[in-house]
């Protein structure tokens, strides 16, 4: 991978790229579209702090670079900041001694969170070679439940009040006395996406877990939709992927280069980004009214 050009199936940015730096670095900035600590955070921090053993070189993968002993944490490699000082971060949702959440940088959905395992066997491998350690999926798997059903939390906080699928649980719960067994209301863990890039564009391992509305400031361009609306995204749970299994071999099948599809109505943009921009503003609102 280089860090000065877009390639082919890259989904994001030079920009994205280098948005972050660790604390000390010339050239510092705060983590793009920072947000304060609220109730999402609140509810999500822990007050463990991970011990972190440092990096080894990356067992060899053609897919992603080896990294020289005490590589900056700059452009391709700004995941590992997280990775090292969590506590420096903001960003940072919780950690423990296997893993960091954080915010996405660049949100592509009204939610857009990652999960950075720790292993440092694993953290520079492609997840497609992380992940044929049955071990480590497995703890992969749990660690993103555990997330997923905090983003769903999240959701329902944000949007429930909107929802016509969560008025009967918000009516038992206001009423004097309140229900004794509340209506189970919409299920929101439906509305998250997980899963890793078939290309990843960071070198350290990441997985994503985002609200199913593509609905951000942040999502710019056709490969930005459809790396998060095409089997570019792999689902953890799809792992192990058998060898012959053609998401392997992203490239190939051109998932990034394929019409714009609504993710919620199927309607095909072909090429027009914009229109699907404006498109996806609309699907936001009748996705939250559900």
């Amino acid at each position: 991978m280089t860090d000065n050009k877009e390639l082919s199936e890259d989904a994001i940015t030079s920009e994205e790229i280098n948005a972050t730096i660790l604390p000390g670095h010339s050239g510092e900035k705060p983590l793009a579209n920072q947000k304060d600590r609220n109730a999402f955070t609140e509810l999500m921090s822990s007050p463990q702090k991970p011990k972190v053993k440092p990096t080894p070189k990356a067992t060899s993968h053609r897919l992603i670079p080896t990294l020289p002993p005490n590589a900056p944490f700059t452009g391709r490699n700004g995941l590992g900041a997280y990775m090292a000082s969590p506590a420096k971060f903001p960003a940072v949702i919780y950690h423990n001694e296997e893993f960091v959440a954080i915010y996405d940088g660049f949100p592509k959905s009204s939610i857009h969170v990652l999960l950075l395992p720790l292993n440092p066997e694993k953290t520079l491998l492609h997840p497609f070679k992380a992940f044929e350690d049955p071990q480590f999926l497995a703890s992969v798997k749990t660690e993103v439940k555990k997330l997923k059903a905090l983003v769903a939390s999240e959701l329902r906080r944000l949007y429930g009040k909107h929802s016509a699928s969560e008025q009967a649980r918000i009516q038992a719960m206001e009423a004097s006395p309140p229900a004794e067994v509340l209506p189970p209301g919409r299920d929101w863990e439906i509305e998250v996406l997980t899963g890793i890039h078939s290309g990843p564009s960071m070198n350290h391992l990441h997985i994503h877990v985002l609200s199913v509305d593509r609905h951000s400031s942040c999502m710019k361009h056709k490969k930005h939709y459809n790396s998060f609306a095409t089997p570019f995204l792999i689902d953890v749970e799809d792992f192990p992927l058998g060898p012959d299994d053609v998401r392997r071999h992203p490239g190939g099948q051109g998932y990034l280069k394929s019409d714009l599809v609504c993710w919620r109505c199927r309607q095909n943009f072909k090429t027009n980004f914009a229109s699907l921009k404006q498109h996806l503003a609309q699907e936001y609102e009748e996705w939250k009214r559900e």
